[in-house]
């Protein structure tokens, strides 16, 4: 028992809102137990409102560290031991091209294992989250359309140009 609450304090929450989501093109990331552990624990949206842009010659959103603009991002929140921690900051240019930082997440739906030793937040209650925004972008940026919900197929008509592409 001791042994599981220890595996159980080194996970951390990551809040996830553009292509690692489920049904996204980069999901299967967070699918592969070579990276390291992931279960899904929920979804919810930001608890400030931030700008999530699609930008760049391949169509990539990004959540720009503007806390108070723009919209509350919907995404997925992820328990994720070290191991899937360190990929996905190799995996998200971190800090080159995202930053991995804390935001408060309120959640909309918890499918979490209620044995967690605090227990499942209820539907009303909010948690911090890892959650890989940049604060290092082209100015321009800050102009471009604000979404609430990424999908890759969505009516912006901005197609994500998968890594495998390039």
């Amino acid at each position: 028992m001791a042994g599981s609450y220890v595996s159980l304090a080194r996970m951390a929450h990551v809040f996830v809102y553009g292509t690692l989501k489920r049904g996204q093109p980069n999901h299967k990331v967070l699918l592969d137990d070579t990276n390291g552990c992931a279960t899904f624990q929920g979804q919810g949206h930001t608890v400030e409102p931030y700008p999530l842009v699609i930008a760049g010659e391949h169509n990539i959103p990004h959540l720009l560290n503007l806390p108070g603009r723009g919209h509350r991002v919907v995404g997925e929140i992820y328990t994720v031991d070290e191991r899937m921690l360190r990929f996905l900051d190799e995996f998200e240019d971190c800090p080159a091209m995202y930053q991995r930082t804390w935001v408060r997440v309120a959640v909309l739906e918890w499918e979490g294992a209620r044995s967690a030793p605090q227990g499942p937040p209820a539907a009303d209650r909010t948690l911090q989250c890892f959650v890989y925004s940049t604060a290092t972008y082209p100015p321009e940026w800050v102009h471009l359309p604000y979404h609430h919900n990424y999908d890759s197929l969505g009516q912006h008509g901005l197609r994500y140009n998968p890594r495998e592409n390039r």
